[in-house]
């Protein structure tokens, strides 16, 4: 959702910075591998050890440097196919990395099974989502959107984790929950557009939905 209304905004501020880089020497894809590596680093660091502060703020700082790789290939003119596969690859990663910690810390560190059982739902459903999308689309069809998209997990995840380093007590429970039940409405919409776009495709070739030629 937050990638269809506030793209033109954040491009506003991130194509300088794109430019910048790239005249520096540096490319998209160096800039998508390192941000990964430091996201996951420090999410696999500092949540399982009970940092949430320092895991917040230094997984949402890495986190943002995937906007810059967009910027980057906007400001080259071009980017390229196994850039994209790269990036997709790379955020599936920082999100199993950052479910997977905040998972850890739940039975480890706040002995709280069911805030654990609500960040590997969230793991598991990131994935299937992300999934959907990709397979989709390598069949021709299309399933954008929900409710509950990349920047949306990240945001809410986080802000659980940031407001209980802060001392906001069940904050991490709350908000992993939440994001469980958002998500699963997300898949469905993706599941719902999926359907709606292979009817589509099937009056089109003049085909039962489900179909096959012959």
């Amino acid at each position: 959702m937050l990638n269809i209304f506030a793209r033109a905004s954040v491009s506003r501020v991130t194509d300088p910075i794109g430019r910048a880089l790239v005249r520096a020497g540096l490319t998209p894809n160096v800039m998508t591998v390192l941000g990964t590596v430091g996201a996951m680093a420090c999410a696999l660091a500092f949540f399982p050890q009970g940092m949430l502060l320092w895991g917040t703020f230094t997984v949402w700082g890495f986190a943002m440097l995937d906007l810059l790789d967009g910027a980057m290939a906007r400001a080259r003119g071009y980017g390229t196919p196994f850039g994209a596969v790269l990036d997709a690859t790379c955020d599936r990663l920082v999100d199993g990395a950052l479910f997977a910690a905040i998972a850890w810390w739940c039975f480890v560190q706040a002995h709280n099974t069911r805030a654990a059982a609500a960040a590997l739902i969230c793991l598991v459903l990131a994935q299937v989502i992300s999934y959907v999308k990709a397979r989709a689309e390598a069949s021709g069809l299309e399933a954008d959107g929900g409710l509950v998209e990349r920047a949306e997990r990240l945001i809410i995840a986080l802000v659980g984790t940031g407001l209980h380093g802060l001392g906001v007590p069940y904050t991490v429970e709350i908000t992993l929950w939440l994001l469980a039940v958002l998500s699963v409405v997300t898949l469905l919409q993706r599941m719902a557009a999926v359907a709606g776009a292979a009817r589509t495709a099937a009056k089109r070739a003049d085909l039962p939905a489900g179909g096959q030629q012959p």
